[in-house]
């Protein structure tokens, strides 16, 4: 079956410094597993959040299902998140010590079950992000010289 994308938080990396990455699996009931093969979701507010011995995602968006009636979800329900015990352990202690913070980047289908990337990362201040912005515009020029200058 592959990999169908449903939803990306296209802005994380360039309001944050991703520094490691993580596939995890969601807890879903549902009318949230029928609107997100609709592709009915949003990632740009949410983050983890670590309680009670489990990793949540928090505020993020799933559209009620159109045709789920009285027993739809609620849109920002908190979800957990399916983490072997080792790697929660360790992204919770990195997350209190370093100043780190942990997002969700892709939510997508993997086999039929709904998995989503999280990311460790750092917050970007604003001159890392014009250097962003400047490295990319440098990039592309050069791409556009690279090309022009082959077909002449």
């Amino acid at each position: 079956m592959g990999i169908q994308l449903i939803a990306e938080h296209r802005k994380a990396r360039f309001n944050y410094e991703i520094v490691e990455t993580l596939e995890a699996g969601l807890v879903l009931v549902g009318s949230e597993v029928k609107s997100l093969r609709e592709g009915r979701a949003n990632l740009t507010d949410g983050y983890v959040k670590f309680r009670s011995g489990d990793a949540f995602l928090e505020a993020i968006h799933i559209s009620p299902y159109l045709n789920g009636g009285y027993s739809n979800h609620v849109p920002q329900r908190p979800r957990k998140l399916l983490l072997h015990k080792r790697e929660l352990d360790r992204w919770r202690s990195k997350v209190q010590e370093k100043g780190l913070t942990a997002i969700p980047i892709k939510l997508y289908f993997k086999d039929g079950f709904a998995k989503i990337e999280i990311a460790l990362a750092r917050g970007k201040k604003n001159y890392d992000k014009r250097e962003t912005v400047k490295r990319k515009t440098m990039d592309r020029e050069a791409q556009a010289a690279m090309k022009s200058r082959n077909r002449g």
